[in-house]
């Protein structure tokens, strides 16, 4: 076990330590931004609408449940960890760095979705299913490949899944100390609860919690911006001036300032990753772009209003001494409204970590049913989601945590070397949605017209 363990740290070693996975996706989003004509920013107006609007979609996942679906894995404790972790290793500057990786991703996350919805299929029931695994055997035959990446997604969530669960039980152990043991078996009877039943169980869920919990947090965010209205102004300037070195940059510290901001934005969005091409593939929509613009807005809401929001408590709070982590946020939300600020935390933990364990769950099973579709499988992985749920909410186990890593970081090297390769198609599907439905609002269905030519 000792060895495994090693050798994993070795391998994330390579991955992470040494940026190659952070040059990779940035590389990737300034070349996709460009070739998309910066689509994120001359359509941001209508990736808004495309959430909503139900107008061209059927009777399947809307674009809504599918964003929502999306947005529950994207948004999670590492929202309010992982910015407080880049602020304090980092300083605000790093802030900046990470609202430029989102901007950019934001036309990862269009392309990756575009195709996904491009190459998915029709199950046995007549549900669509598709992600990264069905564009490497579809477009590029390349199945093993799909297989491989699909084991990678479920070792990633199933990592994933513990972190989540432990951020829950040590919070509310410290808020209101109540015992670790009742928390996990509470949280893992209520995962088991949404998670045996129909397919479409977890996204009904998730539609309810997401925007609430969304609502919820930006709603306190506001009063907190109300309340130091005068001092905005002034912590948006010092991020900026920060995010250059400001009065650091003699010492050498710009270069930690922009990796800092850079990582925790990539590990935040997780553009190019693929992780929301499960989610994308699941909508039924009659044109593959619209998807794709649903999706980078989902992007957009991760970071630049979520992680922005947990920026500003912590900055317009002063100085909080040598605070770092989970206690910073809660004891500068308290400085804004009071001992209220501790059991909100411990809330919207629970909020954002319960919608991402249902949404990892969710994207494990489409992961797990490209690898096989038998029921005893899939009933066996459920039972594996629970366990890990009641494991990790006791205690954390670095060895899984390393793991889903090391998944993630696999997961983001093989979608990017499928996706770069046939871009072009996203990139095509793109050019005529904006000339046929943005121009001349002729609304055909583009997916029926793809399967008669094929």
């Amino acid at each position: 076990m000792n060895f495994i363990t090693k050798l994993i740290d070795f391998i994330n070693g390579i991955i992470w330590s040494n940026n190659i996975l952070v040059a990779l996706l940035i590389g990737t989003a300034i070349y996709f931004t460009l070739k998309t004509n910066f689509m994120q920013f001359r359509l941001f107006k209508h990736m808004l609408k495309s959430v909503w609007n139900k107008e061209d979609e059927g009777k399947g996942v809307s674009s809504f449940e599918s964003f929502c679906l999306g947005t529950a894995c994207r948004i999670g404790a590492g929202n309010i960890a992982g910015v407080v972790a880049a602020i304090s290793v980092g300083g605000p500057g790093s802030i900046f760095w990470m609202w430029l990786v989102a901007l950019l991703g934001c036309s990862t996350s269009f392309i990756e979705s575009t195709l996904s919805v491009i190459y998915r299929k029709k199950d046995s029931n007549g549900e669509f299913e598709g992600g990264t695994p069905w564009i490497l055997e579809k477009k590029l035959n390349k199945r093993w490949i799909g297989v491989f990446y699909a084991i990678a997604s479920i070792i990633c969530y199933i990592g994933a899944i513990q972190v989540m669960s432990n951020s829950v039980t040590e919070s509310f152990e410290s808020a209101f100390h109540i015992n670790k043991f009742a928390l996990a078996g509470f949280l893992a009877v209520a995962v088991a609860l949404t998670i045996f039943g129909k397919r479409n169980k977890i996204i009904n869920v998730l539609n309810k919690i997401v925007p609430f919990m969304a609502l919820l947090y930006i709603g306190v965010v506001l009063i907190v911006i109300l309340k130091n209205a005068t001092l905005v102004p002034l912590v948006i300037k010092n991020i900026f001036y920060q995010a250059f070195g400001g009065e650091q940059i003699i010492g050498g510290a710009l270069g930690g300032i922009i990796m800092q901001g850079v990582k925790r934005g990539l590990f935040s969005n997780e553009a190019g990753t693929g992780n929301s091409n499960y989610a994308a593939a699941i909508a039924d929509v009659k044109h593959p772009a619209k998807q794709g613009l649903v999706q980078a807005f989902g992007v957009f809401v991760d970071t630049i209003v979520i992680c922005t929001a947990t920026a500003l408590v912590v900055l317009l709070a002063g100085d909080q001494g040598d605070l770092t982590g989970m206690v910073l946020f809660q004891e500068s939300l308290k400085s804004h409204i009071g001992w209220i600020g501790i059991p909100f935390t411990s809330i919207t933990i629970f909020l954002f970590s319960f919608s991402t364990i249902l949404g990892v769950t969710f994207f494990g099973r489409n992961a797990l049913s490209f690898i096989s579709k038998n029921s005893i499988l899939n009933i066996g992985y459920k039972i594996l989601i629970i366990v890990m749920v009641f494991q990790g909410g006791i205690q954390e186990n670095q060895t899984v945590w390393a793991l889903a890593d090391l998944g993630l970081g696999l997961m983001a090297i093989i979608n990017i070397g499928c996706i770069l390769p046939i871009s072009k198609d996203a990139i095509d599907s793109l050019k005529d949605y904006e000339k046929n439905f943005l121009n001349q609002g002729k609304h055909k269905n583009v997916l029926e017209n793809l399967a008669e030519e094929k």
